[in-house]
């Protein structure tokens, strides 16, 4: 078994990593760029929503608030009719960008701590690069990837986004690995 407390340096290592190849991924690589289709009258639509404040939050339209609504007459008319939609209603402000590219680097060091972990349970030290690129590459690339598919499921958000970010899971995953794999304690 090993410590938890030597693996810090693949920890962080792996996590600049992904944060660095993310980076050139999404503003370099331009691939993402689609993930997001533009409204049809944007501006009209943005001032007609302005005056209804609506705080930051996920929303469903038509909402039902529970099961049993879906049986309800007036909301399968509303449904049928459309439009139908979730939106994510962020905080207005100049830059958001800051504190979720912290939060994105906190997120991938979480991942890269757990995946850490269940290799430190399963692999003893000096293990050959392989065997913990394997367990650290298949735990990593479940963190980051496995979970998008349930909002193609539910909700309905574009499988070709869900692929997208799965090739980027597996990138980021690589990653993780070979960080683990070149770092993993000999002793």
């Amino acid at each position: 078994m090993v410590a938890l407390t030597s693996l810090w340096l693949p920890v962080l290592v792996s996590a600049v990593l992904v944060f660095v190849a993310s980076s050139v991924m999404h503003m370099v690589l331009g691939y993402h760029n689609t993930d997001y289709a533009r409204l049809p009258k944007e501006d009209e639509l943005q001032l007609a929503l302005r005056p209804f404040n609506i705080p930051p939050g996920d929303y469903i339209l038509p909402c039902a608030g529970g099961m049993k609504a879906f049986n309800d007459p007036a909301f399968k008319e509303k449904w049928e009719k459309g439009p139908v939609a979730t939106l994510t209603v962020m905080a207005p402000g100049t830059n958001f960008m800051g504190s979720q590219l912290a939060q994105w680097f906190v997120y991938c060091a979480l991942i890269a701590f757990f995946s850490g972990y269940v290799a430190s349970r399963t692999i003893a030290p000096g293990a050959d690069y392989l065997i913990v690129f394997r367990v650290v590459g298949t735990t990593a690339f479940m963190a980051y990837a496995l979970g998008m598919w349930q909002m193609t499921i539910w909700y309905r958000k574009s499988a070709m986004t869900s692929f997208k970010n799965t090739v980027d899971s597996l990138i980021y995953a690589c990653l993780t690995a070979g960080a683990f794999g070149w770092l993993w304690p000999t002793v």
